[in-house]
């Protein structure tokens, strides 16, 4: 197994943070800091990125999840929590779909579905050559959206997102939604309240025509 930065603090039950693309083991410091008081931290940086940016990148989301099973191998964890960001999200979906019945818990951060190298993402490696040799500016302020993005793999599917799982994942797929809890007194004046909402949209829409005429 190639050597790898693995940042590994604290005791107790171990959780397993894994970084997405162009990061490192280090934009967990502050979770890391906190989560070591009480169980144990694993955060490495994955091959080519980061502090292991002398080892030679990986090119699929399949080996890198075998990357990180065989660091939980070497490490004899076999049960614990599992958190990954971005493509780091699309590893420990990976890795769950290996070895499930060794993950406590399973969060996805900021992250997809779906994704894959070449597709979604191209491999660190192609990333830093392009630099090296087009001088890419990484923040030209330019964005994308609809096919162009799909395009680039920006995103994953143009379409209705329920409708685009249910294609990939089943019927069977529930997507739930999550809105913040209403308090006592919403709860009692909800109708109230939308009432005045209305009415001030109303107005503040009568000011923008007298304003501007439109």
């Amino acid at each position: 197994m190639k050597k790898i930065y693995i940042d590994d603090v604290g005791s107790g039950f171990p959780l397993v943070l894994v970084h997405g693309y162009l990061g490192s083991s280090e934009m967990w410091c502050n979770q890391r800091d906190y989560f070591s008081k009480s169980c144990r931290v694993i955060s490495p940086a994955l091959p080519g990125f980061g502090e292991s940016s002398n080892i030679q990148s990986l090119d699929s989301i399949n080996k890198m999840a075998q990357f990180v099973i065989d660091i939980l191998e070497e490490k004899k964890i076999q049960k614990f929590n599992l958190l990954g960001h971005s493509m780091g999200g699309m590893i420990v979906q990976e890795i769950t779909k290996i070895i499930g019945d060794r993950v406590n818990k399973l969060i996805c951060f900021a992250t997809g579905s779906i994704g894959e190298i070449p597709g979604r993402f191209e491999t660190i490696d192609e990333t830093r050559n392009k630099l090296k040799k087009d001088g890419i500016e990484l923040f030209s302020g330019e964005f994308w959206a609809g096919s162009k993005a799909k395009e680039l793999g920006l995103i994953d599917e143009l379409g209705d997102a329920s409708q685009i799982l249910k294609e990939k994942f089943g019927e069977d797929v529930v997507i739930k939604k999550f809105e913040k809890p209403k308090g006592w007194f919403s709860k009692k004046f909800s109708s109230s309240i939308n009432q005045v909402d209305q009415l001030a949209t109303i107005l503040e829409e009568r000011s923008i025509w007298q304003r501007y005429g439109f």
